[in-house]
């Protein structure tokens, strides 16, 4: 079938909306979802603009996909035509961590989601008849995307579903980070490395589990404002402060209790680590290329604590119907990070999401 998708040509070039053929023909556990919206992640940026990861050119990007299923392989049991959906990562079912219930750490998540394979093999797209790389087995940028059943999550029709994609990646990301990993003690300290999506959305579970002193640490002061407004008790442009963790120690009496890092800049690691207390519990989203740490100085002798994140070890089928939950009892606003933009100003809506000018980007299908 024929669709309208935004295509990543190549390497650092901007993206092209045009039409792209689908093989439409559904495995017995797969969908096709009629794609109503999609959130723009730094993931999609990165892949668009450096070529991160192991797929080749060109490609279709998009991974956090909602709209409403059309179709239903025939072994598919939780899911009807109509069904709102929002589409998450992939993850094989098969492999020692999604049999134990971590599909988050999936031994073949780096392959499915960032490897452009597809999961039965072949390519599901192709262009003036060649294929075209998918990605997170969405490729959610197009007006259709075929998905595996496992990837999918039913959710109310009682919210608009153009809001809900980025549930499936930064929002559950971040969230899932503090409700999962950290799980912060009512009354106690944490500080928030990034004020992105991922971080706000930490910032807002931590003010929903009544986290006392939250301090959001950005280079943006428009960010810094967002965050404020959203939970954040204190906030810290570290473009002009000389030593935050030294600051952070001051303002917390020895350091707080919990430390998030959810943007990729070289130097946050120890910023966040040397920020915590003794005792002190620092989760790493967002990865750097480069961290200086000391073992033994910084980690062993405080007796700190250090965890690495992929999405925020949350199961999506269970775990984003409960941050909807939030949403519609006030608690989770994640719509104030929203600014919508129609497909065919996807190239401006990943300009501002670079330059900081949108918190989180989705664009709306034609």
């Amino acid at each position: 079938m024929q669709i309208t998708a935004a295509v990543a040509p190549a390497k650092g070039e901007s993206l092209v909306v045009e039409p792209v053929e689908l093989d439409d023909t559904l495995r017995g556990d797969q969908l096709l979802v009629k794609v109503v919206a999609v959130g723009v992640c730094g993931a999609d940026i990165m892949r668009a603009k450096t070529g991160m990861g192991r797929s080749e050119f060109p490609i279709i990007l998009g991974h956090e996909g909602a709209g409403i299923v059309e179709q239903v392989g025939e072994d598919v049991r939780e899911f009807e035509v109509g069904d709102h959906v929002a589409i998450s990562y992939a993850s094989c079912g098969h492999c020692r961590q999604c049999l134990a219930g971590r599909p988050y750490a999936c031994e073949r998540s780096d392959e499915l989601n960032f490897g452009g394979v597809d999961y039965y093999g072949g390519s599901r797209f192709t262009l003036n008849g060649q294929p075209v790389t998918s990605f997170f087995q969405q490729s959610s940028f197009g007006t259709y995307a075929k998905v595996q059943e496992r990837n999918a999550v039913k959710v109310t029709k009682d919210v608009d579903v153009s809001l809900l994609g980025p549930l499936g990646c930064g929002l559950q990301t971040g969230a899932g980070t503090i409700m999962h990993i950290l799980k912060p003690e009512v009354g106690s300290s944490m500080a928030v490395f990034g004020t992105g999506t991922v971080g706000d959305a930490a910032i807002m579970a931590a003010k929903a589990m009544h986290v006392a002193k939250i301090i959001a640490v950005d280079i943006f002061d428009t960010r810094l404002a967002e965050a404020k407004a959203l939970g954040a008790t204190d906030i810290i442009n570290s473009k002009t402060v000389d030593d935050v963790p030294a600051m952070i120690q001051e303002m917390t009496d020895g350091g707080v209790d919990y430390a998030v890092v959810s943007a990729p800049a070289n130097g946050l690691p120890e910023q966040a680590i040397r920020s915590t207390g003794i005792l002190g519990h620092t989760a790493i989203i967002g990865g750097a290329a480069h961290a200086d740490l000391s073992m033994m100085n910084d980690i062993l002798v405080p007796a700190r604590q250090v965890t690495g994140v992929l999405q925020g070890f949350s199961l999506p089928k269970s775990f984003i119907p409960q941050l909807i939950q939030l949403y519609q009892q006030g608690d989770f606003p994640f719509d104030k990070l929203v600014k919508f933009y129609d497909l065919k100003d996807v190239n401006q809506a990943f300009e501002d999401s670079l330059n900081g000018t949108t918190v989180k980007a989705i664009l709306r299908m034609p």
